[in-house]
């Protein structure tokens, strides 16, 4: 019994070895042939890197509003002028202060409830202007949004009702272009305030579905909440078309933060309830970022499914390339086969060879891009400084944060799929060349 195994295992070696050498033979052919598998599997490879890197921008973008956040915003009613004003000028909408009490009383457990009003307001000093979006905030708004002090500080404790305010970084280059903003008097419409405070730069936030709106945080101006309802107030008037007309909204949003993520849909649920006991009409909506977290998981499960599917369309055509050197090959080989059908060799052995070759060749370019795929980071940086270098506007701005990312299970699959190629494709040779007739095979010129 071991001769026998040492028999098989030995003509299983002469048949691989085999293989190898005739493939040596046609080196040109060879790796014409692999070149399909190699491009195919890296891209691939490629092409789901670049939609993880696109992915995971987006869910960033989704997390910088907190995956245990909820936020509940005012919004105006589809009709009608509201419920709690009968004047036609003025409409009345949105959360109110004892909505941010409610949520505070009726909710345990939860880490921070925020609320905030936001106008647009212009800003001026000596001959510059900046309109800018004013907000009216506690002092949980710093952490929440995730700003930085650049100079001065944050709004305190001690500066409610006071007429200070904090610049956003672009608010303050408009303003104050050449000098330092801190301790500076500024015009808040026809009031003045000092200013205590500027943020650093932030990267705006882009807008997602039809929910979360784009935000730039660099526009921005902050005063405490009590400030903005003493000094400025609920009603805000507005003159369009030869007429006044006004708003009158207690709070804009209010963000509730809760301890863990597997409490977000119940959180909301009671909120709802919430408020739906107390608004007739439905002036307010709430958001789960979580929702859209989601969400965007699937639809880059979505998108990788179909990165594969086209990349796969070049492992297809690869493969269907690599069936059809083989296929010449045994018309090449007709003599060969017929001498070692008379010299011995079973059906087996000569299906055994073709279908050896065959793998090799699907195997080594599977290898090679898998090689070339795993150097799509470094590639993609070096393209993209050369392309920067030759011009600083060639690129979309989403490129230049893009950076890819190698799934794991996308190298397992190229690879897989590359030598299972080899498989499939190299039966029809094989069988073609197993059952030729000897006789005629040997006849062959």
């Amino acid at each position: 019994r071991l001769a026998f195994q040492t028999n098989v295992n030995s003509s299983f070696l002469q048949t691989v070895q085999l293989g190898f050498k005739n493939l040596m033979l046609q080196k040109m052919r060879a790796g014409l042939a692999a070149l399909g598998i190699f491009i195919g599997t890296t891209a691939v490879i490629w092409l789901v890197a670049m939609g993880e890197g696109v992915s995971y921008q987006a869910q960033q973008q989704i997390k910088e509003l907190g995956a245990t956040n909820i936020i509940v915003r005012s919004k105006a009613p589809s009709g009608g002028n509201g419920d709690r004003d009968s004047n036609s000028r003025v409409k009345t909408y949105g959360l109110l202060r004892d909505d941010y009490h409610r949520i505070l009383s009726n909710i345990p457990n939860l880490r921070r409830v925020v609320p905030m009003r936001e106008l647009r307001f212009d800003l001026r000093v000596d001959d510059h202007t900046a309109s800018v979006k004013l907000v009216g905030c506690p002092r949980d708004y710093l952490k929440l949004n995730r700003l930085t002090i650049a100079r001065g500080r944050w709004l305190s404790a001690r500066d409610d009702r006071e007429n200070v305010i904090v610049l956003a970084d672009e608010t303050a280059l408009r303003l104050f272009p050449y000098e330092n903003p801190i301790g500076q008097a500024i015009w808040v419409g026809s009031e003045i305030y000092v200013v205590v405070g500027q943020t650093a730069s932030r990267t705006p936030s882009a807008s997602i579905g039809g929910s979360l709106e784009a935000r730039d945080y660099n526009l921005d101006a902050y005063i405490p909440l009590e400030t903005l309802r003493y000094r400025v107030g609920d009603l805000v008037m507005k003159r369009v078309g030869g007429e006044f007309q006004g708003e009158f909204v207690e709070l804009s949003q209010i963000t509730v933060t809760v301890a863990d993520i597997d409490d977000v849909d119940e959180t909301a649920e009671i909120i709802q309830s919430l408020l739906e006991r107390y608004h007739e009409n439905e002036d307010y909506s709430v958001v789960i970022p979580k929702e859209l977290l989601r969400q965007a998981e699937k639809t880059r499960a979505m998108f990788n499914v179909l990165l594969v599917l086209i990349a796969g369309i070049s492992l297809l055509v690869g493969g269907i390339g690599i069936m059809n050197i083989m296929l010449a090959t045994v018309t090449e080989r007709t003599r060969e086969i017929g001498i070692r059908r008379a010299l011995g060799a079973t059906r087996k052995h000569i299906i055994q060879q073709f279908l050896i070759e065959t793998v090799v060749l699907t195997t080594a370019g599977g290898l090679l891009g898998v090689s070339c795929g795993l150097m799509c980071g470094p590639l993609f940086r070096f393209a993209r400084t050369v392309l920067t270098m030759i011009s600083p506007d060639m690129l979309p701005p989403i490129v230049h944060v893009l950076e890819p990312r190698i799934a794991p299970w996308s190298v397992l699959l190229s690879l897989a799929i590359s030598v299972g190629a080899g498989l499939i494709f190299g039966v029809l040779p094989a069988r073609q060349a197993a059952f030729l007739d000897p006789i005629e095979a040997l006849r062959h010129e």
